[in-house]
């Protein structure tokens, strides 16, 4: 038998539950929430928050469930979040067999993985980076709506916008793939504060104004910018889907993060 090298999930049981059933209640509960479903025809990638489920997983749930709705052909999925544990100049790219949820294993694609780091050279395999919850809560979302999909985790830390947004032109010159930017907004400001950072963003994803961004905050502005400039490039627009922030369950106004999510397509 061989040997297979799984990237463990390691903040099920912290970000999000450890057991199948219950991230499945999450989701339905999600899905009974009556939601604006205006989406795009054809949608590129997608914005989306990677805080614990209870804060952000209804903001991240209502654009995985309009893409599974409107895009059957996804063969291969690119997930795109920033390190919070391991100092990375660059990016790494993932080269596991698969990537382990509760409602079953990822395949990742590694010839396709492997071929990305061969042609940049500022992607490589860090295997410090296996303990990044920005991608790893992305995966149960990607295994439920797109069961059979393969992934392609990229993390990324020291890095110009402009390089990454080349790996996304590489990625999106394929029908067959599809890019999540994982990003948070704002941390720990007052509510006020919070929401007047965090609408600059809004408004910068709006609006495709890469100049905007330099006002606001959020942990994977650099992904963010990166796939704004893929869609000012190739004539692209964007959704805002939701917003919502942790005092909307902790009540706490004191310490906020912000939250959002969007499509981008035509």
């Amino acid at each position: 038998m061989s040997f297979k090298n799984i990237r463990k999930a390691v903040v099920s049981g912290s970000f999000y539950p450890q057991k199948k059933e219950e991230i499945l209640e999450y989701i339905n509960h999600f899905n009974s929430v009556k939601t604006n479903d205006e989406t795009f025809e054809d949608i590129k990638a997608i914005i989306v928050p990677h805080a614990g489920y209870i804060y952000s997983g209804f903001t991240a749930n209502i654009t995985y469930k309009l893409v599974s709705s409107s895009k059957k052909d996804i063969k291969r999925v690119v997930v795109f979040g920033p390190s919070h544990r391991v100092y990375l100049k660059g990016a790494s790219v993932a080269l596991y067999d698969e990537y382990e949820t509760p409602l079953g294993n990822l395949k990742i694609d590694k010839e396709f993985s492997q071929n990305l780091i061969d042609k940049y050279d500022f992607l490589d395999f860090n295997i410090e980076c296996e303990f990044e919850h920005s991608t790893e809560t992305q995966a149960p979302f990607i295994k439920h709506y797109f069961e059979n999909v393969q992934l392609v985790e990229i993390i990324y830390g020291e890095i110009d916008y402009e390089e990454l947004s080349k790996v996304i032109d590489e990625v999106l010159a394929s029908s067959d793939n599809f890019v999540v930017i994982s990003t948070d907004l704002s941390h720990f400001y007052t509510l006020q504060e919070a929401q007047k950072l965090d609408n600059i963003c809004i408004e910068a994803i709006n609006k495709k104004d890469l100049k905007l961004f330099d006002y606001c905050e959020a942990c994977g502005k650099v992904g963010v910018k990166a796939v704004i400039n893929w869609a000012i490039k190739n004539d692209f627009d964007t959704k805002i889907l939701n917003y919502c922030t942790s005092a909307d369950v902790t009540k706490d106004e004191n310490r906020v993060v912000g939250y959002t999510s969007a499509l981008i397509g035509r």
